[in-house]
């Protein structure tokens, strides 16, 4: 890949410890990696290092790439469905199961195609995904969103998610047993887990909604993380219902139910976390257990609002954002995700609000932290070069570039971002997709994602509406 040097960028916003930024600045990178940040970088190594390409970057802010930290890709091909429209978390749910029955390998790839190229073009440059139905018989979902991921060009992180208790919500055709989840966890584990510095792929193990499972295959999963130091994600504390349902059955809160059942630390972080306790978010920022925090989908689903404030003061840093699955955000759009956690914010906790730079953190460095990373999240030399170069002199902006923290935070929709860099490769420029057709990627999406609604619409009269 050779080097290559980002010349004075109106803004670089580094997002290390001290969220440093720098004014006509420059970036250095020598294939996956950043060499330097700093002014002057071409003078400094005159006649020491040979520059291969040089990118005029006047009229840009450069930053970290995004991390997304909680998805359900497989969920952008069921959005906007009539079906699902103005119901809570619960009925919402009982819906989509009657759609993941018809789940396949072609929907995992469209998933992935449409959620992450959309994450890709609004500057993430790292994301989750958490894959938890998984119909019976139907094998090798996880491998084709992680091949379709690798096409694109996307830091990777799935998780191969479970359910293995029938319920109301919960139909038997998407049950699994502790041996299949185990088996397939430790399968894809040794065939795609890279622990390398700058991997693109790692591997985790997600209980959906841990206290919905069976207390021997929790036991097991955890033991697993521990055998193979694999992530452990899922949800905590998404919905009112959630609370009282744990009440009832076990007879404490879900932080609870988690902590009897070693689910707390640096090896876990859970999507929501929105009905906890000051008690419980004090033990949260004790063990470090990570959150991620998905404004839109809970506003979307009345679920509430997560108290970010409260994480910040207890003094957590493993706290992200992200856009959960695309049926309960109806889209994949990062910048969007991290403009409407501001305003929830602010709506929310006023005078107690946190700052638009707590939340630019929540997007890159505390994202990172989240998915257990050190090598990305922040600008600085030997990490990895993902990173965001947006262009702000357009006149969407104009009059509104002073902070670019504030114009990113406040203000962003995916017109700031011109080039996406993931590991030193372009993977976004002048705004498209690099890797791939997206011309051929969206005729593909479409078609699958109608068959997979007209499969449905046998169990889904109104699900006919939609499709035509």
């Amino acid at each position: 890949m050779g080097t290559t040097l980002y010349k004075n960028a109106d803004w670089i916003i580094t997002m290390n410890e001290k969220r440093e930024k720098i004014r006509h600045g420059d970036l250095l990178i020598s294939g996956k990696e950043i060499l330097d940040v700093g002014t002057d970088l071409e003078k400094k190594y005159e006649g020491t290092l040979k520059i291969d390409h040089v990118v005029e970057a006047e009229g840009t802010v450069i930053l970290p790439g995004f991390v997304n930290v909680h998805h359900h890709t497989w969920q952008s091909l069921i959005r906007n469905i009539q079906a699902t429209r103005g119901l809570k978390l619960e009925p919402w749910l009982t819906v989509m199961y009657e759609i993941y029955k018809d789940l396949n390998t072609d929907v995992a790839r469209a998933g992935v195609y449409s959620g992450l190229g959309d994450m890709l073009k609004t500057g993430c440059t790292t994301s989750n995904d958490l894959w938890y139905p998984h119909p019976v018989g139907v094998k090798y979902l996880v491998d084709a969103e992680i091949e379709a991921a690798a096409e694109i060009g996307i830091r990777f992180h799935p998780t191969r998610g479970f359910h293995s208790v029938p319920s109301d919500i919960v139909p038997p055709e998407v049950v699994d047993t502790k041996e299949s989840v185990t088996e397939d966890t430790i399968r894809l584990v040794k065939k795609y887990h890279d622990r390398s510095r700058f991997s693109m792929c790692q591997v985790g193990i997600a209980p959906s909604i841990a206290q919905y499972e069976t207390e021997d295959i929790i036991e097991a999963v955890v033991d697993l993380a521990e055998e193979y130091d694999i992530m452990v994600h899922g949800h905590l504390a998404e919905s009112q219902h959630e609370v009282e349902y744990t009440l009832k059955t076990w007879g404490c809160r879900p932080f609870e139910w988690f902590k009897r059942h070693r689910l707390l630390g640096k090896r876990f972080y859970f999507a929501h976390c929105i009905h906890l306790n000051e008690e419980e978010i004090e033990q949260m920022a004790e063990t470090e257990t990570g959150v991620a925090h998905c404004p839109i989908s809970n506003m979307l689903l009345s679920s509430g609002a997560c108290p970010v404030p409260s994480y910040l003061k207890h003094g957590l840093t493993r706290i992200g954002l992200g856009v959960d699955g695309a049926a309960s955000s109806n889209s994949s759009n990062m910048l969007e995700e991290i403009r409407c956690a501001y305003l929830l914010n602010r709506l929310t906790w006023g005078d107690q609000a946190a700052t638009p730079d707590d939340y630019l953190y929540m997007a890159t460095a505390g994202g990172a932290k989240v998915l257990g990373r050190d090598d990305i999240g922040y600008l600085a030399p030997g990490m990895a070069a993902d990173f965001t170069v947006m262009d702000w002199n357009q006149l969407t902006y104009a009059g509104g570039c002073y902070d670019p923290v504030a114009c990113i935070v406040e203000s962003g929709d995916p017109r700031l971002v011109k080039d996406v860099v993931v590991n030193g490769e372009l993977v976004v420029s002048s705004g498209k997709l690099t890797k791939v057709s997206e011309e051929e990627k969206r005729d593909y999406v479409n078609q699958v994602g109608k068959d997979l609604l007209t499969r449905a619409s046998a169990r889904i009269e109104s699900l006919k509406e939609d499709i035509g």
